[in-house]
């Protein structure tokens, strides 16, 4: 196939009209000039200029080529362009990971500044649990993601570091008419005879299995329910309540209440993982989540939250 170099020297011996033009803009000499003609056009099969007595010009096949060696380079210019705006974080795209309740108030917001401050950089924005989300960073199907330890510890993947974002309460949800909804802060051993939903699977221990242990009792009765809506439907009809934490607070239906729990272990970690050599966006992606963190996350109370 055609190599670059004696692509855009066609060019330039086209522009120029001689081998002596194009020798002087490329600094090379007329007859290295000559020779690279010649082996390119016995590469493509024949002759590519006419020599006339003063200069070259193409001829059809080197129109053709001439054609095609224009669209190359422009578009190997458009690359090295893009490339220097990527590693510059102005251009490119971003895929940022984050599991859901993250996306319910602190990712958007996040993302919604650096929109504004980078509004070339195209963002592609992706859900799911977090040990998914941590071997597609190490399959380097994304650039950044946020995750967490709960329900079951922090996973980890070869090649990505992780760095606490921030330190998230776990409240209980309950229905809004619950005894216990209006009582203040509730230990969780008045809770034992409550059915509990959670989407863990697994023999793996759970951060509400510890809790239960560490206040007397087993839970009565786990119900699996995989999603955050579902969990929010139970409670609401009174068939169980559930461990929320505060991320999610925003999208608690007005028939539950959130209430604070006795047991200062309940709550779980927040982390940003990267890969080992992370684009700049993503770099200024997590600065923007910190900065989220500073302004809105860690304020007060949430709306139907219960001290």
């Amino acid at each position: 196939m055609f190599e670059i170099d004696a692509l855009r020297l066609l060019v330039t011996v086209a522009e120029t009209g001689s081998f002596t033009g194009a020798a002087v803009r490329l600094n090379y000499t007329q007859s290295a000039v000559s020779r690279r003609i010649a082996a390119l056009e016995q590469q493509a099969g024949g002759p590519l200029f006419d020599r006339l007595p003063r200069g070259v010009r193409l001829n059809p096949a080197g129109r053709a080529l001439h054609h095609h060696a224009e669209d190359v380079l422009e578009r190997l210019a458009r690359a090295a362009q893009e490339l220097t705006m990527i590693h510059a974080g102005h251009g490119g795209m971003l895929r940022a990971g984050a599991f859901a309740t993250a996306n319910i108030s602190l990712v958007p917001a996040a993302l919604r500044e650096f929109r504004r401050i980078n509004p070339d950089v195209e963002v592609v924005a992706v859900e799911g649990r977090s040990s998914a989300l941590m071997q597609r960073l190490a399959e380097g199907a994304l650039d950044l993601a946020v995750v967490s330890d709960y329900p079951s510890g922090l996973p980890s993947a070869d090649g990505i570091t992780t760095a606490a974002l921030l330190e998230d309460e776990l409240l209980v949800a309950l229905h809004r008419e619950h005894p216990l909804a209006g009582t203040g802060a509730i230990d969780l051993h008045d809770l034992r005879e409550e059915a509990w939903l959670q989407d863990a699977y697994g023999d793996r221990p759970t951060m509400l299995a510890d809790a239960c242990a560490r206040a007397g009792f087993s839970p009565r009765k786990i119900i699996r329910i995989a999603e955050w809506t579902g969990k929010f439907g139970y409670v609401a009809a009174g068939l169980g309540v559930a461990l929320i934490p505060s991320l999610a607070a925003w999208a608690v239906p007005a028939e539950l209440a959130l209430c604070r729990l006795t047991d200062p272990a309940l709550r779980r970690t927040v982390h940003l993982a990267l890969p080992a050599a992370p684009l700049p966006a993503a770099l200024k992606l997590r600065e923007l989540l910190r900065d989220t963190v500073d302004r809105t996350v860690l304020r007060g109370n949430h709306p139907g939250q219960k001290e």
